[in-house]
Parts: structure tokens; C-alpha cells; sequence
């Protein structure tokens, strides 16, 4: 196919409302020596893209200012160094950034196949929250089939993702939400009891729930606040895993719990690790999960779709908390 060297791409260099997010025209990317061009079908939208579009989460060196951290589409170019990712695949891919646009650059290791049965925009809700739950709950947190995980903002994609992932592979899960109808939701995709915290102190339902012992996994991106609670609700060995702090980064902290039950608090961000350390969770993701996403075993919980022009219409609604699930800008 011909590729044009001018595309449609969401600017990315203005902070501020969702109102900043404007199509506009500019060159199309090239690939490097060992990336692939994906002409984009589909992009998710991530709570860090809003980050990034207030201007507080930049992209690392060399990242596409075009908001977006995943993609799904059609290889339509690829490096010199490139030999396994042939031209016309349908792959979806973990990026920097620069997903929201027609066209995107990904380097090649960090590309997964559309599962079987997938369209673009089950495919594009993929990436981010299976890289960031597998390699924070599954690698990081150690999680085992038998143990339980409580997972905060349980409705949400990373929650959705955690919930489905954490019971096929035989654990136990709780999970907080914010009102009856994402409890309910939450409920459906497997977890045993959601908590909803705005009525409930999470750390008395899970001391209740398990009989005092507490649970073995905490996969939080609340932070602030919830960490005293947080560590009251781990059983002996168990594990904090913090990917984000939506209630601030600072806390004061007893340690004595921590020495006492051997706890292990941990944490992780993926946007600016090495494509190395990228396409190794993605290998591992295709070994481990993709099985069970081609027969069927878990699904992508997909919200709203908008077109890509919509895009600030979608951080509209990813700001207002109101969906369950993902949420994904549709470029074709």
C-alpha cells in the first residue's frame, strides 16, 4: 500500500482541558532500525493520557508527543533490522506514545497478534492494562492460584483486566468500586465480593471476608491515603504493588507491620523502560495469556467508543469516572 507522508493525529502539544485535543495534519512517522509503521484502526484511551494532556506526565526522550499508549492495526512498513513482523500482520502494540493518529511507530518486540476472534477495538484495549496488570500482579506481586488479590478501582480498565485475569488463573479476588452499578459489574467478571468505598471501610469487609487473615495481593493505584489501610489489609508475605497515586505520593508510614508480617511494598511504571524489558512482558503475555484470550476465557470490557476526532469527548468521559471498562478512539 501507498503510505502518505501527511496524517491526521490528535495534537499533543497543548496542556489544559480536553478541549487542547484537535486533529491536526503533520507528517507521517517513519520506523527506526528495529520498529514497525502500524496504520492504527483503533487506540485506547488511559488515565495517563489525561495526565499527559495537563501537562503532567510527559513523554520519555524520543516519544511521539501525540498522546496514546496503545494501538491495534496493520503493519504497513517496518525497520531494516526488522525480520518477524511481516508486512500486513494485525498486531496490537504497548507505545510510548503517538497512538492517537493514523499512523503510528512501535518498536517491534513490543507488537502482539489480534487474539483470535478480535477486532481492532477489542485488540486496542489490550496492551496497556495486560502489560501493566500481568508484569505488576503476576511478576512483581507474585500472585498464585489459591491466594487473594483485592484490586482498587475494580470497574475500571486495569481493575476490569485484573478481575478476569487473577480468577483464571485460580485466584480469589475483592475489588473496590465506587457505586452499586460497578459493584455489580465487578461482580460479574469474577470477584468475590466488591467493596464499595464510599459506604464501607475497605480493610474491615476484607478482615471480614477473610476471616482476619487478610489478603495476599494489593494491586493499587490510589495510594495517599489508602497505604495504612492497605498494609492493615495484607496477610503475612503479603504484597503492595502500587502503580499510581490518584490520593498523592507522600505518606507517613508505620513500619512495624511491615517488619512484623514480612510484607513487601513495590511499585512500577512501564512508559519509560526499555523496548527490551517491554517485549520481554510481551513475551511473556503471549506464552501465558493469549491462550486463554483466543478460546474465549477472558475478554476486554469495552465501554464507549468515539471517533478520533472525539478524542477530547473521550477524556470527558475517562474524567467523570463514569465508565466500566475501557474506553476507545476508533481512526477508521
Amino acid at each position: 500500500m501507498t503510505i502518505p507522508e501527511r496524517m491526521m493525529a490528535i495534537d499533543g502539544a497543548s496542556f489544559g482541558g480536553p478541549e487542547v485535543l484537535r486533529l491536526v495534519e503533520m507528517p507521517t512517522p517513519e520506523p527506526g532500525p528495529d520498529e514497525v509503521l502500524v496504520r492504527v484502526a483503533a487506540a485506547g484511551v488511559n488515565r495517563p493520557d489525561v495526565l499527559q494532556r495537563k501537562g503532567h506526565y510527559p513523554p520519555p526522550p524520543g516519544a511521539s508527543a501525540v498522546p496514546g499508549l496503545e494501538i491495534a492495526g496493520e503493519v504497513v512498513a517496518r525497520g531494516e533490522r526488522v525480520e518477524d513482523a511481516g508486512i500486513g500482520n494485525r498486531v496490537c502494540a504497548l507505545v510510548a506514545g503517538g497512538g492517537y493518529a493514523q499512523y503510528c511507530t512501535v518498536p517491534a518486540v513490543q507488537c502482539l497478534p489480534w487474539p483470535k476472534g478480535f477486532d481492532a477495538v477489542q485488540a486496542a484495549a489490550l496492551p496497556e492494562t495486560f502489560f501493566t496488570v500481568w508484569y505488576n500482579v503476576f511478576e512483581r506481586g507474585r500472585l498464585a492460584a489459591g491466594e487473594t488479590l483485592l484490586v482498587h478501582g475494580g470497574s475500571s480498565g486495569i481493575g476490569t483486566t485484573a478481575i478476569q485475569l487473577a480468577r483464571a488463573f485460580g485466584a480469589r479476588v475483592l475489588a473496590t468500586v465506587g457505586s452499586a452499578e460497578k459493584a455489580k459489574a465487578c461482580e460479574a467478571l469474577g470477584a468475590e465480593r466488591a467493596i464499595r468505598y464510599k459506604d464501607e471501610d475497605f480493610a474491615e469487609v476484607v478482615k471480614a471476608v477473610t476471616g482476619g487473615q487478610g489478603v495476599d495481593v494489593i494491586l493499587d493505584m490510589v495510594a495517599g491515603d489508602y497505604t495504612g489501610r492497605n498494609i492493615a489489609s495484607l496477610a503475612v508475605e503479603g504484597r503492595l504493588v502500587i502503580i499510581a497515586f490518584q490520593r498523592g505520593n507522600k505518606v507517613e508510614l508505620d513500619v512495624n507491620p511491615v517488619m512484623r508480617r514480612r510484607l513487601t511494598i513495590t511499585g512500577s511504571a512501564l512508559r519509560a523502560r526499555p523496548a527490551e524489558e517491554k517485549g520481554a512482558i510481551g513475551a511473556s503475555l503471549r506464552l501465558h495469556v493469549w491462550p486463554k484470550l483466543d478460546h474465549g476465557q477472558i475478554r476486554p470490557i469495552i465501554h464507549a467508543t468515539f471517533p478520533l476526532a472525539a478524542a477530547a469527548e473521550a477524556h470527558r468521559l475517562m474524567e467523570s469516572s463514569a465508565h466500566i471498562g475501557k474506553i476507545v478512539l476508533v481512526a477508521e
